[in-house]
């Protein structure tokens, strides 16, 4: 019960330092005129601050180091058997935090170059690995179970870039990369708890805390108030390194941490199954229209549900649903299926709703040429 107490009073604190810094961000970004200019690729409209996620890393990590100097303080101590796991990991996660965190903030005040930002990504991917956490099973996906290190540790690398730029890659509309991160924090929380692994909760809902406030400034804040405002490239990789961490700790095989399930990788990852399926479906349209795979484009899964005539926010709320979806289908069907079978029923799924999608949207923009 203290832990669970604890995880809420540190859900809180990040809910008031982000509420603190957020205006002030605003404040300074106006002043100095940093701002998202629209383009024709983007949809939103109005000059608007995209510095939103410098305030996720200090809330984050402020959060943890309080909650846990608290623990101790109250004579709740970590068990000695899980401290070392838990040191050389979070000190690890918060190196790659740090290079992410100071590469976004470049980006997104001065720019960069993606292949300069891609290396920082794998320098920050390999920080995980390092401490000693990698995927090691597969559970039996393509009937591959364990895997040796220099298999695994590469998959987690990979892995890990992978998910960073799909969180990155669907912010396209207010609200999309905030709320299926928090889809993905909250259900990886709960697993956690469920686990009795209380830093990784604490972590995973210290992480949602800090975009409660995001999320209303973004999807509720009015343009011509100046009270609207991006995460850019600093929250967008901030979100993925984490949650990647938390989706890695969760499909890591490791008995003395978390008990065995064959369906660990398939629960942890399909919280993510969105932007994961969506990046890849976009790049290979691109492969096969023969253009550069990181070409921007307006072919992600918001894009069309626009094109289908839906408004920014009920667009963002379908796809919020379609997250809750996939991730409760593959919780429920997990201990009855197949892991290989329930991949496949999920690309199904995914491939049937984009087909559907696009019969829609063909007749709303047949209609509105007409």
């Amino acid at each position: 019960m203290t832990s669970i107490i604890l995880i809420i009073i540190g859900m809180i604190i990040s809910i008031l330092l982000s509420s603190f810094i957020i205006p002030r961000i605003l404040v300074v970004a106006f002043r100095k005129r940093l701002f998202d200019v629209p383009d024709e690729r983007k949809v939103h409209q109005g000059i608007v601050p995209r510095l939103g996620g410098l305030s996720f890393a200090p809330s984050i990590l402020f959060t943890l180091s309080f909650t846990t100097g608290l623990r101790y303080l109250i004579g709740y101590e970590i068990p000695e058997e899980m401290l070392c796991f838990l040191i050389p990991e979070f000190y690890f996660l918060i190196c790659g935090l740090t290079l992410l965190f100071l590469t976004g903030i470049k980006d997104d005040l001065v720019g960069l170059r993606y292949r300069s930002k891609f290396v920082v990504q794998i320098i920050a991917a390999i920080m995980i690995p390092l401490s000693g956490l990698w995927i090691n099973n597969l559970y039996g996906i393509l009937g591959i179970h364990e895997l040796t290190p220099w298999l695994g540790i590469p998959l987690t690398i990979l892995l890990i870039v992978f998910i960073c730029n799909a969180v990155n890659l669907i912010d396209g509309i207010d609200g999309m990369a905030s709320g299926l991160s928090c889809v993905s924090l909250v259900i990886l929380g709960s697993l956690y708890i469920h686990n009795r692994l209380w830093m990784y909760a604490m972590l995973a809902f210290a992480s949602f805390g800090v975009l409660i406030p995001f999320f209303y400034y973004n999807v509720f804040g009015k343009v011509d108030r100046c009270k609207k405002i991006f995460m850019g490239d600093t929250g967008s990789l901030t979100l993925g390194y984490i949650l990647s961490f938390l989706i890695i700790r969760y499909s890591a095989c490791a008995p003395e941490i978390i008990p065995y399930s064959d369906g660990a990788i398939i629960i942890a990852f399909s919280t993510l199954i969105i932007p994961m399926f969506d990046v890849i479906r976009v790049m290979f349209i691109r492969w096969r229209s023969h253009k550069g795979i990181f070409t921007a484009d307006k072919n992600h899964i918001h894009h069309k549900l626009l094109n289908m005539g839906l408004t920014q926010r009920r667009a963002m709320l379908l796809i919020l649903a379609m997250a809750c979806l996939f991730s409760g289908m593959n919780i429920c069907l997990i201990s009855y299926i197949d892991n290989n079978i329930l991949i496949g029923i999920d690309i199904l799924a995914w491939f049937g709703l984009n087909l559907w999608f696009n019969r829609i949207q063909m007749r709303y923009l047949a209609k509105e040429s007409a």
